[in-house]
């Protein structure tokens, strides 16, 4: 295989134009070439108003030998072995029960996947409703307010992520092929082939909507079992040789209010970070945990026409509105008083969201469909917290800082999203009309002053990240950007320990994802959740009815 890297073209170049230029660069003819594959594509624009696409590409040749005699170019690599994923052989124990799966977001139904691919028949258990009803409940409590705590924004079908962007991009080193291999995943089940190769890929919550679904009925085809509305309310365990050892969950079925006994010697707690009474559950049991770092702030909203314009400088207006996707932005700043501040899930052309979960308590999300036109883009502008900002290091003593945010939030909107202008904010007032920049929202708002739902040193981080944003992204800090609060739930306030089998101290006990702390954000959750069944194929049996 040979990978030619940093190969650029133009905005407006055509398939025919990548393929020349590979001919170009191996010196070959079209016939010498055998397959040609994508495995990166960005835009860069370090240089305007100049801009290029950059391409990674992976050439297979008839001659490889000759090529490599004829052309000593850096950008060309030969010998290349792609990293291709291996699911391990399985091992000998004998399940007696069959595996559970706890929660149905990208950790679990991605566990859920590979062991029932691979003959395991697991069952996932879901406190949420299907991804179609989740879909109308969240659509009914953004219209009228009236909250299913069953099912929402944060729990149901996927996760929290199924009504988010979609970003898929990670930084977690994929040695093993992992992340790419969730990307052959959801283009198996409907989401488009670039996400293979971009730089940055999302998939926008209507086409993920559609790949969840497709991937669960994929799994109930292979022996798998998903029950909706399913909410494991206690667990079972009993010492064996002086360690605690699952033996069972208790299972309420939250539609008619009954509880049943589910046994099984294994289960993975793929629970989201929002399964506040799931955390607390445990806690009770003893089950090993500790609280950890996470962040908390404000979405931020300006016009996608300036992101794009400063980020793509005076070309995209010019020339090449159609043929550039609206422009991202990640940005960071290190303050004096020793915090940091930096921008978070950012949405292009997209939409922020109420993502509450809890009667009385209210969070802000973003959130954009696949093709990111909205007139907005909106980020999440946080600051990291530490268990010294909690006033405990108790497990728990995150969740208990998040909802005091929360309901703070809820207070100072009236039970609708706070809304506030940036020049408001600094002066710490409420607002009382909106500017230019008018609220993208699904879920209604008010006009607040949501510096009060904060203490002053995280509002003050806010106040002075946000101003230095401006040096970077001009007009980032314009008096009339709408804020708007309290994103909380940027990622778990807790992390359930695991060993090096990946289990807990409860034996049987697998925590995993984002929710246990192991991942953050769609892939990395995914990849999480992989690397779980690995270990419990390479320990298994695949399951069988005796």
């Amino acid at each position: 295989m040979i990978r030619i890297n940093q190969m650029k073209l133009d905005i407006e170049h055509t398939k025919e134009d990548l393929e020349k230029k590979v001919l170009k660069t191996l010196r070959i003819k079209r016939d010498e070439l055998l397959e040609l594959q994508i495995r990166k594509q960005s835009v860069d624009a370090r240089k305007k108003p100049e801009l290029y696409y950059v391409y990674s590409v992976d050439v297979q040749v008839k001659d490889e030998a000759k090529v490599r005699k004829n052309v000593k170019n850096k950008q060309v690599q030969f010998q290349v072995k792609p990293n291709i994923y291996h699911f391990p052989d399985s091992g000998e124990v004998v399940l007696e029960h069959r595996p559970v799966i706890i929660g149905t977001g990208p950790a679990g139904l991605f566990c859920g996947y590979m062991l029932a691919m691979h003959g395991y028949r697991p069952i996932l258990l879901e406190r949420g409703a299907d991804v179609e009803e989740r879909t109308r409940d969240v659509e009914t409590f953004w219209k009228t307010g009236v909250l299913n705590p069953a099912s929402n924004v944060q729990f149901g079908e996927g996760g929290a992520g199924t009504f988010s962007d979609g970003k898929l991009n990670t930084l977690v080193k994929d040695k093993d092929g992992r992340g790419r291999e969730v990307m052959q995943i959801f283009t198996r089940h409907g989401a488009p082939e670039e996400i293979t190769y971009q730089s940055k890929p999302h998939i926008g919550t209507d086409v993920l909507s559609s790949v969840v679904k497709e991937m669960r009925l994929y799994i109930c085809e292979h022996g798998g079992e998903v029950r909706f509305y399913s909410q494991v309310t206690d667990i079972r365990t009993e010492k064996t040789n002086g360690t605690e050892t699952l033996k069972a969950l208790e299972v309420q079925d939250l539609k008619n209010g009954e509880s049943y006994i589910l046994e099984t010697e294994l289960a993975v707690l793929a629970i989201g970070h929002s399964a506040r009474d799931t955390f607390a559950m445990l806690y009770r049991h003893g089950l090993p945990m500790q609280a950890k770092s996470f962040a908390v702030g404000v979405r931020m909203e300006h016009p996608q026409e300036m992101i794009n314009q400063d980020q793509y400088g005076e070309s995209y207006s010019r020339k090449y509105q159609t043929e550039l996707p609206a422009a991202p932005y990640k940005l960071t700043a290190s303050l004096e008083n020793g915090r940091g501040v930096y921008t978070f899930c950012m949405c292009p052309g997209g939409y922020v969201v109420n993502s509450s979960s809890e009667p009385g308590r209210l969070v802000v999300n973003g959130m954009s469909y696949s093709k990111r036109d909205g007139k907005n883009a909106n980020s999440a502008v946080i600051v990291t917290v530490t268990p010294e900002d909690f006033g405990s290091d108790e497990p728990l003593a995150g969740v208990e800082f998040q909802r005091k945010l929360e309901e703070a939030a809820y207070r100072e909107g009236n039970g609708k999203i706070p809304v506030q202008l940036f020049g408001d904010f600094c002066e710490n007032q409420k607002s009382v009309k909106l500017g230019e920049v008018i609220p993208q929202m699904k879920g209604k708002y008010q006009l607040a002053n949501t510096r009060n739902i904060f203490p002053e040193i995280i509002a003050e981080s806010l106040e002075k990240g946000v101003l230095a944003f401006d040096k970077k992204l001009p007009g980032y800090a314009r008096t009339d950007a709408v804020i708007s609060g309290v994103e909380s739930r940027t990622s778990s306030p807790v992390r359930i320990t695991r060993d090096e089998t990946l289990q807990s101290e409860f034996r049987g006990i697998y925590p995993c994802g984002e929710g246990a702390g192991y991942a953050g954000g769609i892939t990395s959750a995914a990849m999480d959740g992989m690397k779980i069944a690995e270990m419990i194929a390479s320990i298994y049996r695949p399951f069988v009815t005796n």
